[in-house]
């Protein structure tokens, strides 16, 4: 079925090597084995790029009305509660349609759709600020590494396709996403207490200064994150890349392109080949949490999209707070 889904395969995409719809296609298809088990039986958001990846783009959560019988979906629901039919990665039958409509790269749920009460990934965004670059990242990224180990959590990073970097943490299926996320708060203020020069977990900007961010809000409850393996609407085409802990000081997330990867895949193969055999609890970075909460910590802040959270400090940035006071 997979070699009829692509129409249009010679239609350009990505403008600086000329690489095509059906280059995108093929991509998919060497990655197949590695992205299902990054991504497989997950719900996914769609960005579509009709025209290319210099083209006008838009999200699209709900699969269209004339898809096609076969095709796989899960109800998935916004922070107000709006619910739609999402496209689930059934297998990669279900990736070559939704590139067919322009899709690039994939922004995944952190959950089965089978088991979507349990929040089974833990997803560290280390996000640049104005000022940092990679070397940063890096730096950060290492601080991570350390905490990680230091509490006997197994986390896999991976390049995000752009200037950032992303640690994954696959969980034994027992938590929510607010409990998850409550992990996520924990380590970004951990990281910034070992390194205030290097890291931040401040959700305003103005507060963040020339460091890096720890997001850790791409643990909400709905939020979806960019997946291992997706191709990004740039012009190098780079590809969001898992790597290893060992690799780390010798990349740079510009140099995982759809045109590098097949060599790549031949000799380093998937580093996250066993992240599926290693489910990991989530009761240190809890822990954590809890030692923050009874030390006097409120909630961290939430993103403007969510209903007000119990323990939340006010919503309105310092600079505004102290204007009004």
């Amino acid at each position: 079925m997979a070699g009829d889904l692509i129409s249009n395969p010679e239609r350009v995409f990505f403008a600086e090597r000329g690489e095509t719809k059906g280059d995108l296609a093929e991509h998919y298809r060497r990655v197949a084995e590695p992205l299902m088990r990054a991504m497989g039986g997950r719900p996914v958001l769609l960005q579509r790029f009709p025209e290319g990846a210099e083209g006008p783009s838009f999200f699209q959560k709900r699969v269209p009305k004339n898809a096609p019988r076969w095709l796989r979906t899960t109800t998935v629901s916004t922070p107000n509660g709006t619910t739609s039919e999402a496209l689930v990665v059934a297998d990669i039958d279900h990736v070559l349609w939704a590139v067919n409509l322009g899709c690039l790269g994939f922004h995944v749920w952190p959950y089965l759709a089978d088991d979507p009460e349990h929040t089974d990934e833990l997803r560290i965004d280390l996000d640049p600020t104005p000022g940092v670059d990679f070397t940063h990242i890096r730096a950060a990224a290492r601080e991570l590494e350390a905490l990680l180990a230091e509490v006997g959590v197994v986390g896999h990073p991976k390049t995000t396709g752009n200037r950032g970097l992303h640690v994954y943490v696959r969980l034994q299926p027992r938590w929510d996403s607010y409990q998850v996320r409550s992990a996520a708060v924990a380590i970004a203020r951990e990281l910034e207490r070992r390194r205030p020069d290097l890291i931040t977990a401040a959700w305003w900007k103005e507060e963040r200064g020339t460091r890096v961010f720890v997001d850790y809000n791409q643990n909400a409850p709905h939020k979806t994150v960019f997946g291992a393996w997706s191709v990004r609407a740039r012009p190098g085409a780079q590809v969001s890349t898992p790597i290893s802990w060992a690799e780390l000081d010798d990349v740079h997330p510009d140099q995982f392109t759809i045109a590098s990867l097949p060599e790549r895949l031949a000799t380093v193969g998937d580093p996250w080949r066993d992240i599926a055999a290693e489910p990991q609890s989530l009761d240190p970075l809890l822990a954590m949490h809890a030692r923050d909460r009874a030390a006097g910590l409120m909630d961290a802040p939430w993103p403007p999209v969510y209903p007000k959270q119990p323990d939340e400090p006010p919503r309105v940035a310092p600079s505004r707070a102290r204007r009004t006071e």
